[in-house]
């Protein structure tokens, strides 16, 4: 079912989850920035970097949310949910160019067998990194189940990978001091991981932009809802979705008894409208056809 939640809530959630990420990821990525330089890691620097592309991601997020919540006006009669869509999948474009660089650095270091001098301080900064970019993480994902929005749950993402990133840092440095090759080992490793990351933010952007069909147990439910309010099989076919962030539009075809009136059909669709409208959340435009020629029309798709 199709989330319902108010674009107020999401404005709340978004900016701040918003807010506390862009603060926590700058204040990260100046301490693991100064760990890298001082311990001359390949992994370390490019960890912070990667934590900076948090920030870039969540101001995003804000953009995405601010555009998404403004209401429809002439020029988009949906409103500007898709706003929110397309901030995910920008997002997720940082993740594979921030992945390819890790990649290219990695091979670099191993090619020229440049290894990292890590100390304390680059242990006990890795583990801050750790336990903060999870905790981000676990709150954006926090905020995607209160809201739905697939740019938080990419800025989830964001951080969580940054969060694994920096668990293999610190595998590096504990194995670093006998194997020179670790560094640029972990860099190839964090790009693996960044472009997994990058192929599911993408896809959950891009899926809905593209047109999604309507699940088989969202079918089911739905034609049951629609002969329970018309008392007949009113055989529910013609399914589409269109999203536009939390706005959802969804159109499909019954078949009605050809010997209804006009007004008689016309009031069993309106209420099948608006019980799915109060069921699902979706504002549903259903058209009626009679029952004597439906099925020949070949582009009959549910």
């Amino acid at each position: 079912m199709a989330h319902s939640h108010t674009h107020s809530e999401l404005g709340k959630w978004g900016r701040l989850e918003g807010w506390i990420s862009v603060v926590g990821n700058l204040l990260l990525f100046f301490l693991k920035l100064w760990a890298g330089i001082v311990s001359s890691s390949l992994a370390l620097i490019a960890d912070a970097w990667h934590t900076l592309s948090d920030s870039v991601s969540s101001v995003i997020v804000l953009i995405g949310v601010w555009a998404s919540g403004r209401p429809a006006d002439k020029e988009h009669p949906f409103g500007h949910g898709r706003a929110e869509l397309i901030a995910s999948i920008i997002i997720g474009m940082l993740l594979a160019v921030i992945g390819f660089d890790f990649l290219v650095e990695g091979i670099k270091r191993l090619a020229e067998g440049t290894g990292a001098e890590y100390g304390r301080i680059a242990i006990v900064v890795t583990i801050i990194s750790i336990v903060s970019k999870e905790a981000l993480a676990q709150f954006a994902f926090y905020t995607y189940r209160k809201t739905g929005a697939l740019s938080l749950r990419a800025d989830a993402w964001h951080h969580r990978t940054d969060a694994l990133s920096s668990v293999l840092v610190l595998v590096g440095i504990l194995l670093g001091q006998h194997f020179w090759w670790m560094d640029g080992l972990l860099g190839i490793l964090l790009s693996a991981m960044i472009f997994y990351a990058a192929w599911e933010v993408l896809k959950e952007g891009i899926h809905p932009l593209l047109g999604e069909r309507v699940r088989p147990h969202l079918q089911q439910s739905l034609s049951k809802l629609a002969n329970d309010i018309a008392m007949r099989d009113v055989r529910l076919h013609h399914m589409h979705l269109h999203r536009y962030g939390q706005h959802v539009e969804f159109t499909a075809h019954i078949e009605l008894p050809s010997r209804l009136s006009l007004e008689e059909a016309h009031k069993i669709t309106d209420a099948i409208e608006a019980a799915i409208r109060k069921e699902s959340g979706m504002v549903a435009t259903i058209h009626a056809e009679p029952q004597r020629i439906a099925g020949k029309n070949p582009t009959n798709f549910t």
